[in-house]
């Protein structure tokens, strides 16, 4: 049983005349008996909160950002109106708006509630429970009961730097439609045949077509379209920290350095899978929390966007031997691995770089770290004595990163180290170096 505001009002209003009463007493205990009276009365004459049946349907996924529709169907199977409020009850972050819908139900109707979410992360919106407060004809009290109906729904990453993808795409098609490159040996593929310059290769005459067309002809090789690329994301302790600025929200605190990494990831994966090469996805940090293996270029997007939906960061030192031994358990020839990390020197420099040179002896690798622009800041503070500290502890930070990226590439790894929105464009940007050059 549920009261409303009403009865305290008459509850209220039902003092003055014990105050005015020759006898108070007993018109207190005659009008709280009246009171009494009316609020069972009003129960017994109340709709079934118990007996009412509730359906969904709406949408079950969306990208971040957006806006969810989900579909309340409430049906009064009762020989009583259902009259009152119906709670939709969602988790905070979901911001489900209304919060609750008034409703009026005849025996044997239904009635569509809307509700509208607009989620702040990535992952699985579940819903609470659905409560169903039914009022009497006095609106004095009525009945209230919770009901059970389950629904999910798995909200994906935005995808943000998918604008980059048009200019990246113009670009390798120029890769594509250049003199394909004159290199020989591992790595390349046979593109075609021409007549010989001075200054090619001796090794790359053809003799066999030489001596068909009484001229000498060379052979051209081509990078190989069919390369794996494995992107591996961070997901330890370093991803869980808010850099930048949230772009899907309000919220000053920036988006995690998790998030970030796998927007630049999305980005990369479409980029190298129009490329042609095939693409891997590990996420990892003391085991593998989501992987997409051998996934088709068609379906790669819708692969990757769904392993990525429910990762979140996980408050544990990231196990960068257990890293790199899942990269070779999955990967046997020779590959192009993106570690997408922070570059943390106290945690890169006990786990990463010892495994380091195991893994860039088998395979290119790049390291792509996510800079905070928060320290570039403090480091231009000058107002002040504690502004100057601020700055000489964030140009500390910003050399010992400058130091640990100058021993990365020292180790033959390639280091991509850019602000959050520019990391993603950066990456990419590289990838298509790396194109231009033969390295892949």
């Amino acid at each position: 049983m549920v009261l409303t505001g009403r009865t305290g009002l008459v509850a209220l209003i039902c003092t003055l005349p014990v105050v005015v009463a020759p006898w108070p007493a007993t018109a207190f205990i005659i009008l709280l008996v009246l009171l009494m009276f009316a609020v069972g009365l009003d129960v017994a004459l109340a709709g079934s909160a118990r007996g009412v049946q509730f359906s969904r349907a709406g949408d079950t996924s969306a990208r971040l950002g957006e806006p969810v529709d989900v579909v309340l169907h409430v049906h009064n199977p009762g020989p009583r109106t259902f009259r009152g409020a119906v709670r939709d009850a969602w988790a905070p972050s979901a911001r489900a708006q209304p919060r609750a819908h008034d409703v009026v139900i005849a025996p044997g109707q239904s009635r569509r509630l809307d509700t509208v979410l607009r989620p702040m992360r990535r992952g699985d919106q579940v819903s609470a429970v659905v409560t169903a407060r039914s009022i009497g004809p006095l609106g004095l009290a009525g009945r209230q009961s919770s009901h059970q109906a389950p629904w999910t729904v798995r909200i994906l990453p935005p995808f943000l730097s998918r604008k980059h993808l048009p200019s990246r795409l113009a670009k390798l098609r120029e890769l594509d439609g250049m003199v394909p490159v004159l290199i020989r040996g591992q790595g390349t593929e046979f593109d075609s045949l021409r007549e010989y310059v001075v200054g090619d290769d001796v090794r790359s005459i053809d003799w066999r077509a030489t001596a068909r067309r009484s001229d000498v002809v060379v052979r051209t090789w081509r990078p190989e379209r069919d390369r794996r690329v494995v992107i591996v994301v961070d997901t330890g302790r370093t991803s869980a920290g808010r850099v930048g600025v949230d772009p899907t929200s309000s919220d000053p605190g920036g988006w995690p350095r998790l998030d970030w990494s796998l927007d630049a990831a999305l980005l990369l994966g479409a980029l190298a899978s129009r490329a042609g090469d095939h693409v891997d996805f590990l996420a990892h940090d003391r085991t593998t929390r989501a992987a997409v293996v051998n996934a088709s270029r068609t379906g790669l997007l819708a692969q990757l966007v769904e392993a990525m939906a429910p990762l979140e960061p996980e408050l544990v030192e990231s196990d960068y031997p257990a890293t790199v031994a899942a990269i070779t358990r999955r990967v046997r020839r020779r590959a192009l691995v993106v570690l997408l990390t922070d570059l943390n020197s106290s945690a890169l420099e006990e786990g990463l770089l010892p495994v380091l040179p195991q893994l860039a002896a088998k395979h290119q690798v790049i390291v792509a770290a996510i800079a905070d622009p928060r320290v570039d800041e403090l480091a231009a503070g000058r107002s002040d004595a504690a502004a100057v500290y601020d700055a000489a502890a964030a140009e500390k930070s910003r050399n010992d990163r400058r130091a640990l990226a100058s021993e990365l590439r020292r180790s033959g790894v390639e280091v991509v180290d850019a602000l959050p929105e520019d990391l993603a464009p950066a990456l990419a940007d590289r990838y298509l170096a790396m194109k231009a050059t033969g390295k892949l």
